[in-house]
């Protein structure tokens, strides 16, 4: 009898934590299934240390992705085939650089106090570097630059305050002229009803855009935030079609994104408790 209930105290432990751990990846695969429902991850290349504070990216006609990291002026060509930097063009000094555009030989590198460089040539020994303002400062948090292919113009966004508390604006700046335009082309309301489950006390904090990409076919605008992850959507008129909140365990602190000529999504990961990423997502 004794060993028998012994057996029977032992059986109802191993019981118990089996039933403990079933639970806990019922719970992880139900964590999975509802982040699938809002998009797919279908390819993850790591990157080397020299990366983990990769802070933009810009996909080139090569199939290679221009990026650059937020302490040295360099732009890394990142080869996605053979998955290793190929290629290291020097820019500047040391500095606080947030993201990257490349139009056709050019390469515009955006710089937290709303500087922006750009590289002429910026693959060939004949490369040379001029800078120009916006109308933001360092107390604005510049990080998002982009190319609009069809208005010739870069398109920038304010991570911090823009000149209101109620939104951010996504700007333009003609490739010809460099004069930021002091209208925005679209301007993202920090009290739309789709912030609702992320709504702050100071509305300027609702959303903090990281970087953005034109989707190539749809014209859409997809905004990126890395202090809290997730993507927004935009029609082409600025309607806010959807927002996407991101795992933290599959985005650690998203701040660059591209899309291939084909509408194909890669979005940039610094280092968190792994290293720093770029992902090939698909959303639904």
């Amino acid at each position: 009898m004794k060993t028998l209930k012994i057996l029977s105290v032992g059986t109802l432990a191993i019981l118990v934590v089996f039933a403990v751990y079933a639970f806990t990846i019922q719970k992880d695969e139900f964590s999975t299934s509802t982040v699938s429902k809002e998009y797919a991850i279908e390819k993850t290349w790591e990157l080397p240390k020299d990366l983990n504070e990769i802070s933009g990216i810009a996909w080139l006609p090569d199939g290679t992705i221009a990026s650059v990291q937020d302490e040295d002026g360099i732009i890394y060509i990142f080869d996605l085939k053979k998955n290793k930097i190929v290629e290291e063009i020097e820019f500047a000094g040391s500095g606080d650089y947030e993201g990257i555009a490349v139009h056709y030989n050019t390469a515009y590198v955006m710089r937290s106090d709303g500087t922006i460089y750009e590289i002429s040539n910026f693959r060939t020994k004949e490369k040379s570097v001029e800078t120009f303002e916006t109308d933001f400062s360092a107390k604005n948090n510049m990080e998002t630059i982009t190319l609009h292919s069809k208005n010739n113009s870069l398109v920038i966004a304010p991570k911090d305050r823009d000149t209101s508390d109620d939104f951010k604006g996504l700007y333009q700046i003609p490739i010809d002229s460099k004069t930021m335009n002091a209208t925005p082309s679209v301007r993202i309301n920090m009290n739309d009803g789709a912030f609702k489950s992320f709504k702050k006390k100071k509305a300027y904090k609702t959303f903090s855009p990281s970087d953005v990409a034109i989707h190539p076919k749809t014209g859409e605008y997809y905004v990126l935030e890395g202090k809290n992850p997730k993507l927004l959507i935009l029609e082409a008129d600025g309607t806010i079609k959807k927002v996407h909140e991101l795992d933290k365990k599959r985005f650690a602190q998203p701040e660059g994104i591209t899309f291939s000529p084909e509408g194909i999504l890669y979005i940039s990961n610094e280092s968190g408790d792994g290293p720093a990423s770029i992902v090939q997502v698909k959303f639904k």
